[in-house]
């Protein structure tokens, strides 16, 4: 689907590849992120593309949250990364429409990673709050020691 024009209700930064585009009714009441609702005999409708040719479809969007962690100390950096997860992830579940949370460690790049993910058409209602509760998590998680390369990134999902 291209984006249409933009209207009152939706901010006008949001995401580049979800632009203010019109979603099909069939995802408006989506169960989880690829499961769009559809009666028995109806033809499924398009999910929204990314690209002119309409061939990379998605009905999920997610944000990341990742760092990288400290391998001294015991890996003490990666264990204060997982308290500070642990108290928001009530926070973070609770984002209305979320419809997955998940933290990913590689313990061979000291990656930290938190992926949150919401159905394509829900995503712009928590873009418009900064992705709330982003700025708290991230700050905090910036104040522990070991802690470094901070970074968010915003990519669509897609079960194949």
């Amino acid at each position: 689907l291209k984006p249409s024009a933009p209207q009152a209700s939706q901010p006008s930064n949001l995401s580049p590849f979800l632009g203010p585009a019109a979603f099909p009714p069939c995802l408006e009441n989506m169960g989880g992120c690829m499961q769009p609702t559809q009666k028995k005999g109806e033809v499924p409708e398009k999910l929204p593309t990314i690209d002119e040719a309409g061939k990379v479809s998605f009905g999920c969007i997610a944000r990341e949250w990742r760092c990288k962690f400290a391998e001294d100390a015991g890996k003490l950096s990666l264990t204060k990364a997982q308290e500070l997860f642990e108290k928001y992830e009530s926070q973070i579940k609770a984002v209305p429409h979320v419809k997955n949370v998940q933290r990913i460690v590689c313990g061979g790049c000291l990656d930290f990673k938190v992926i949150i993910s919401a159905p394509a058409v829900a995503f712009p209602d928590w873009e418009a709050t900064k992705f709330e509760p982003e700025e708290a998590f991230l700050k905090e998680l910036a104040e522990i020691d070991g802690i470094t390369s901070i970074e968010t990134q915003t990519y669509t999902l897609t079960e194949m």
